[in-house]
């Protein structure tokens, strides 16, 4: 009787102690598995592009407002900086924004030197802006701030047709320094 008590016993701790391992790897090995599906399929064409903000004067606040915008980036590899201008010269996708970059204007030369990005216009830059100091400003400020958004980029300086130290018209703002961002972009009186 001892003998067949001791059998049993046994037999009970390997079917509790199996229980046990079974119990451990099973809850140690389910996880709740969540699946997640994006809401529309992304294509291809949209995995190749990259968003950069693009600032424009609001029509009604005289503010510098950015306009986000969704670029290839196969376009931005070999001349970044021109193509950004030249992004910043074309009409913004908002109604209530306007391009302050002068009619015209074309972009002769555009080089990083250390952490400023040397900016060369053709003379069209001062000779077809309207003036005023805001809207000087504005124009600055457009690019300054549309430009430094790049990491590498700390300062604007400019130049019309290769030449430093020109101004606007009005002469009411020079180019001779180098332009940083600033955080206010209201250039109202």
């Amino acid at each position: 009787m001892l003998k067949s008590k001791k059998i049993i016993i046994s037999i009970l701790s390997i079917v509790i102690l199996a229980s046990i391992i079974v119990c451990f790897y099973l809850h140690g090995n389910i996880k709740d598995v969540v699946e997640i599906l994006p809401e529309e399929e992304i294509s291809d064409e949209q995995y190749r592009k990259t968003m950069i903000s693009l600032y424009f004067k609001n029509k009604n606040t005289n503010e510098l407002m950015p306009e986000v915008q969704l670029v290839d980036v196969k376009l931005l590899i070999n001349e970044p900086y021109v193509t950004i201008l030249n992004l910043l010269m074309e009409k913004p996708k908002n109604d209530n924004l306007e391009c302050v970059i002068p009619e015209g204007t074309k972009i002769n030369k555009v080089e990083l030197k250390s952490d400023i990005l040397w900016i060369d216009f053709s003379k069209e830059f001062i000779e077809n802006h309207p003036g005023s100091i805001e809207e000087e400003k504005c124009t600055i400020y457009s690019i300054v701030n549309t430009l430094t958004e790049l990491t590498e980029v700390n300062g604007i300086k400019i130049l019309i047709d290769n030449e430093e130290n020109k101004s606007f018209k009005d002469n009411s703002l020079g180019f001779g320094d180098i332009f940083i961002r600033e955080k206010n972009n209201n250039f109202k009186d």
